[in-house]
C-alpha cells in the first residue's frame, strides 16, 4: 500500500484511503474480475481535452440538454448499454432450438427415410419435431417477455439535469452531453468529466484493479494521465460512488465507454445456484440412462437382425421419449408465472431462478432498521457526558450533519429535522467522509475566528479518540481519565438499555491554516456528549417473524447497531434471543469457529461489511440456503454471497444492482408471501421432474426390454414420437396447478437422492404393467404386430398421463384437487390416444382399431395401476420421512 501514497493526492495518504481497503477486497467475493484498461482507440484520453474546447457531442449550457435534444441523441448514439443487447430475430431464436443433438439425429434419420422411399415416416417425423420445437419456443418466449418486462420496472436510474430541471431517467437513456448528478451509493451511469465535486471518492477496481477508492475532482488532468487510473477529473461507467457528491458531463455512453471497450473480458457467467446445479444433475442422470438404454436396444436389434434403419429410428425415438425436453419450458413458464404472481405481491424478480432459491431459503439475514422497526427515526436525547440535556451537543451534531456531503444516514435526517439551527456563520473547509470501518464522519468548519473539526459516529469509537471532555457551565475542558471514562461508558450503556441508538459527538480546534481534513486529525478530541435516537418497533414485525419461523425460515439479525439496542427491540417484539455475537468476537474467530457459533446465534451486532459477509458464508457452509436483505453500499458483497439477495426499491443503486429480487415494501410479510410463492413454483417444477423419472422412464425401459423377445419393434418410431408429443401437451398446464399446503410447510431443495429413489420405486410398477399389457396383447388377444403396437401405445399413453393425478400430491388425490385446465388437458389427451386408431390419421401412424374387450381390460388395468402407484407412493413417503 505504500506505493499508493505516490499518487497525485498524497494529502489523503495519511489516512482516508487506507480505511477503504477492506471494502474493496469484497470484489474477490463478488466474483468480479479486475481488468486494467486504457482509453479507447477511437478517442484516446478524452479527459485530457480542455472542457472549454468546443465539442459537437457535448452541451455547454449549465441547464443541461433539452428533452428534445436528449431524444435526438438517444436515436443517434443508441441506448446506453456497454454490451449490444439487440435481441436476435425471432426466426433465429426459433432455429437455435434445433441445436439439440437428438433433434438433429431425428431430422437426419427422417431424411434418410425419404431417400429410401419411406415418405410417410419422413413427413410424420418432421411434423412431430416441428410441433415439439414450436410448442417449446412459444411457451419460453412468452415467459421470457413477461419476466423481462418485470425486470425493467426496477432498473437502475440516473439523476440528470434537462431543461434546467432535475429528473430521473433509466440509465439506458443517458446520452452524451447529459449533466448527471451523483451522490454516495450511485453507480456511475456513463463515462464523463467531473464539473463539480465535494469529497468525491469512487471505487473503480472493476476497471483499473486499484484496491482502494480514489478521489475525483474537477479541473484539467495531468498531461501524462493517459490511463484510466490517472484520470482524476473523469469517472467511468460501472464504477461506484463511495462518498461525496458530484456533477458530471457525460462524454461516452454504451459501447464507447471504457467498460464497453473491454466488455468481452468482463463477461463471465455468475456461479450456478443450487437449483441450477440440481437441474443439471437431473439432466446428467437422464442422459446416462438414455445412453445405456439406446445402446442396449441397438445391440439387441443388431443381434436379432432387424432392419438397421428402422432400428436406428426406434433407438433415436426412444432417446427422445426419455429426454425431458419439456423441462426447460416447464421451468421457464413456471418461473415466469411465479414472477408475475410475486409482482402482484410487491416483489419484483430480477433473476428468475432466485424464485426457487427463495422457496428453498431456510435462513434469512436482515438488518434491524426498516424490518423490525418503522425506520422513522427521531432524535430524542442530546445530553452531555453526565446525561444532562445539552444544546451544545445538538449544535455540534447539527453542524456535522448539515455540512456532510457523503453518505447521509437516517440519523442525519433525524438530526436536521429535530430543530432548525442557523449555520450561516459557518463555512465548510473539508470533510473526511463516513466509511464502515471507521464508523464516523468529520467536517472541518470555519467561523471566521477559528477552525473546528466536528466528529460524529459510533459512541465507543468516538470516546476512544477523546482525551478531554466538557461539562455544562464549566468552560474548562476536563482530562478524560479512567474514572471519567467509566462514568461516560455507564451513561452510554444506560441510554442503549432504554432502546436508544447512540452517537458520540466530539470536536477539536485546529489552526486557521489547516485546509485539509484527514483521518489523522481524528485524535485528541474533546468529548461533548451523546445523541440518542428512537426508532419505534414495527407492530407487524413480531407476527411476521413468528410466521416465517412457522414456515421453516429462521431470521437472523445482522446489524451494525449495539447489541443492547437490538435486544431491547427484540424484547418489545417478543422475539427470543438464542445467542449474540458481536463484531469484536467475530474478528477473533476463524471460519470453522464462526460456522459453529453462527448456527445458534440469531443476533450479530456491531458488525462491519466484511463480517456480515463472513456470517453469510459461514451459514452457507453449514448447508443452509441463505437469503440476505440489505439496502446500503455496505450490503453489496453480502447480497452477492447469499443464495438469494433481497433489496428494497429505496435502496442505493449498488444494492439494487447486486440483488436478485426487489421488495417494493420493506415488510417481512411481503417477503413471506414471496417465500410461499417460491415454494409453489418449486413444487410444480418437481411434479414434472418426478413424472419424467417415474412413469415415463418405466415406459421407455419397457420398450428396451420388449426388444429382447419380440420379433418386431414394440412401437414404431413415429408412434413413440406421437406418444411423447401428446404426453408433453398434457403436462403444459402444470405451472398453473395448485400445490398442497403441506408441500409449502418447509423449504425444499432439488434432492437428487430423493428423485432417484422415487424413480426406483414408481418406475418398476409402470414397467410391470407394460409387461402385463404385452401378455394381454400376445396371449389373450392374439395380437399381430400392428395391433400389439396400437394396444401398447394406448395403454402407455393412458398410464403415463393419468399418473400425474397421483404423483402431483403426497396426500389423497381425491382431496387434493388439480387445476381444472390440467384435468381437462390430461383427459383430452387420453381420449385422443384412445380414438386415434379409429380415425384416418391413425393409419398414417400404423394403428389399427383394437377390439372392444381391449378397452375393458385397459380400464381395469389403469385403475389397478393407479391404485398400486398410490400405495407405493405412500409407502415411499413414509419411509422417506423416517430416514430423514
Amino acid at each position: 500500500m505504500m506505493s499508493a501514497c505516490s499518487s497525485t493526492h498524497s494529502k489523503r495518504c495519511t489516512g482516508k484511503t487506507n480505511h477503504y481497503i477492506r471494502l474493496d477486497i469484497q470484489d474477490d467475493r463478488m466474483n468480479k474480475p479486475r481488468v486494467k484498461a486504457k482509453a479507447t482507440s477511437e478517442d484516446p484520453a478524452w479527459w485530457l481535452k480542455p472542457l472549454a474546447e468546443p465539442r459537437a457531442d457535448l452541451a455547454t449550457d449549465a441547464a443541461g440538454l433539452s428533452n428534445a435534444e436528449a431524444r435526438s441523441r438517444l436515436a443517434k448514439f443508441g441506448p446506453n448499454l456497454f454490451r449490444d443487447h439487440k435481441e436476435r430475430p425471432l426466426w433465429l431464436q426459433f432455429i437455435s432450438r434445433f441445436k439439440n443433438p437428438l433433434i438433429i439425429l431425428l431430422l437426419v434419420a427422417s431424411a434418410i427415410s425419404a431417400f429410401t422411399g419411406e415418405l410417410t415416416n419422413f413427413v410424420i417425423i418432421t411434423v412431430m419435431v416441428l410441433f415439439s420445437v414450436t410448442l417449446d419456443f412459444i411457451q419460453e418466449h412468452r415467459a421470457g417477455k413477461a419476466a423481462e418486462s418485470l425486470r425493467k420496472t426496477v432498473s437502475v436510474r440516473a439523476r440528470v439535469i434537462r431543461d434546467g430541471n432535475s429528473m430521473e431517467v433509466p440509465v439506458t437513456e443517458v446520452v452524451p452531453g447529459d449533466l448527471v448528478v451523483l451522490s454516495a451509493g450511485d453507480m456511475v451511469p456513463a463515462d464523463g468529466l467531473v464539473l463539480e465535486a465535494g469529497d468525491l471518492f469512487v471505487k473503480q477496481a472493476l476497471l483499473t484493479g486499484e484496491s482502494y477508492p480514489v478521489e475525483k475532482r474537477p479541473g484539467a488532468a495531468a498531461a501524462d494521465a493517459t490511463e484510466l487510473q490517472d484520470a482524476a477529473n473523469a469517472v467511468f461507467m460501472g464504477t461506484t460512488v463511495i462518498s461525496g457528491s458530484a456533477r458530471i458531463r457525460v462524454v461516452k455512453t454504451g459501447t464507447g465507454t471504457a467498460i464497453g471497450a473491454i466488455a468481452d473480458s468482463l463477461s463471465r457467467q455468475p456461479p450456478p445456484t443450487a437449483f441450477e446445479i440440481g437441474t443439471h444433475r437431473f439432466g446428467l442422470l437422464i442422459m446416462r440412462l438414455t445412453i445405456l438404454l439406446v445402446l442396449f436396444v441397438l445391440l439387441v436389434n443388431a443381434f436379432m437382425h432387424k432392419p438397421w434403419l428402422e432400428s436406428f429410428l426406434f433407438a433415436v425415438a426412444l432417446a427422445v421419449g426419455l429426454t425431458p425436453e419439456l423441462l426447460p419450458m416447464v421451468v421457464s413458464v413456471t418461473l415466469s408465472r411465479g414472477a408475475l404472481l410475486m409482482a402482484k405481491k410487491r416483489v419484483i424478480v430480477k433473476r428468475l431462478t432466485s424464485i426457487t432459491d427463495l422457496g428453498s431459503m431456510d435462513v434469512l439475514c436482515t438488518d434491524k432498521t426498516g424490518t423490525l422497526t418503522e425506520a422513522k427515526i427521531r432524535l430524542e436525547q442530546h445530553v452531555d457526558p453526565q446525561g444532562k440535556p445539552s444544546e451544545r451537543v445538538l449544535e455540534l451534531a447539527y453542524l456535522n450533519s448539515f455540512f456532510e456531503t457523503g453518505l447521509k444516514s437516517p440519523l442525519d435526517d433525524a438530526i436536521l429535522a429535530h430543530e432548525n439551527i442557523d449555520v450561516s456563520a459557518w463555512n465548510k473547509i473539508d470533510e473526511v467522509p463516513f466509511d464502515f470501518e471507521r464508523r464516523r464522519v468529520s467536517v472541518l468548519l470555519d467561523k471566521g475566528n477559528g477552525r473546528v473539526l466536528v466528529v460524529k459516529g459510533a459512541a465507543e469509537e468516538i470516546i476512544a479518540l477523546c482525551t478531554r471532555y466538557e461539562e455544562q457551565g464549566n468552560e474548562t475542558q476536563i482530562p478524560l481519565d479512567q474514572a471519567a471514562r467509566v462514568r461516560i461508558h455507564e451513561e452510554h450503556i444506560a441510554l442503549e438499555k432504554e432502546g436508544f441508538r447512540v452517537l458520540g459527538i466530539a470536536w477539536r480546534e485546529v489552526p486557521l491554516d489547516h485546509s485539509d481534513a484527514v483521518i489523522g486529525d481524528e485524535a485528541e478530541l474533546v468529548f461533548a456528549g451523546f445523541a440518542g435516537f428512537l426508532d419505534p418497533p414495527k407492530e407487524s414485525a413480531g407476527a411476521a417473524l413468528a410466521a416465517l419461523k412457522e414456515w421453516g425460515v429462521t431470521v437472523k439479525i445482522v446489524t451494525g447497531d449495539s447489541e443492547l439496542v437490538t435486544q431491547h427491540v427484540c424484547a418489545q417484539l417478543n422475539i427470543p434471543v438464542t445467542g449474540v455475537l458481536t463484531g469484536k468476537e467475530i474478528a477473533q474467530m476463524d471460519d470453522s469457529a464462526l460456522r459453529i457459533r453462527a448456527e445458534t446465534a440469531n443476533l450479530f451486532c456491531r458488525v462491519n461489511p466484511s463480517q456480515k459477509d463472513r456470517v453469510i458464508l459461514a451459514l452457507r457452509a453449514r448447508g443452509h440456503v441463505v437469503g440476505y436483505l440489505g439496502d446500503g453500499i455496505n450490503d453489496a458483497p453480502s447480497l452477492q454471497s447469499a443464495d438469494v439477495g433481497l433489496s428494497v426499491e429505496s435502496a442505493v443503486d449498488v444494492a439494487k444492482e447486486a440483488a436478485d429480487m426487489i421488495l417494493l415494501d420493506q415488510d417481512l410479510n411481503v417477503l413471506l408471501d414471496g417465500v410461499l410463492e417460491g415454494r409453489r413454483t418449486f413444487g410444480n417444477i418437481m411434479k414434472y421432474i418426478m413424472m419424467g423419472t417415474s412413469s415415463n422412464f418405466g415406459n421407455m425401459f419397457s420398450m428396451a426390454g420388449a426388444a429382447l423377445f419380440l420379433p418386431f419393434l414394440p412401437m414404431l418410431p413415429t408412434q413413440i414420437l406421437l406418444n411423447n408429443i401428446l404426453y408433453d401437451l398434457s403436462e403444459v398446464p402444470i405451472p398453473l396447478d395448485k400445490v398442497d399446503p403441506e408441500e409449502l410447510r418447509n423449504p425444499r431443495i432439488l434432492d437428487m437422492n430423493f428423485i432417484r429413489n422415487f424413480m426406483l420405486v414408481i418406475g418398476p410398477i409402470s414397467s410391470a404393467f407394460d409387461f402385463l399389457t404385452f401378455y394381454v396383447m400376445l396371449t389373450v388377444l392374439k395380437a399381430n404386430e400392428t395391433l400389439f403396437q396400437t394396444g401398447w401405445f394406448v395403454e402407455s399413453l393412458s398410464t403415463q398421463v393419468l399418473v400425474i393425478f397421483i404423483i402431483r400430491t403426497r396426500g389423497n388425490p381425491f382431496k387434493s384437487r388439480a387445476h381444472p385446465i390440467l384435468v381437462a388437458t390430461s383427459l383430452a389427451i387420453v381420449a385422443i390416444g384412445a380414438t386415434i386408431p379409429f380415425i384416418p390419421l391413425g393409419t398414417y401412424f400404423g394403428f389399427v382399431p383394437p377390439p372392444v374387450e381391449f378397452y375393458a381390460i385397459l380400464a381395469a388395468m389403469v385403475v389397478i395401476y393407479l391404485v398400486m402407484v398410490e400405495v407405493a407412493k405412500r409407502v415411499f413417503y413414509h419411509w422417506h420421512r423416517k430416514t430423514k
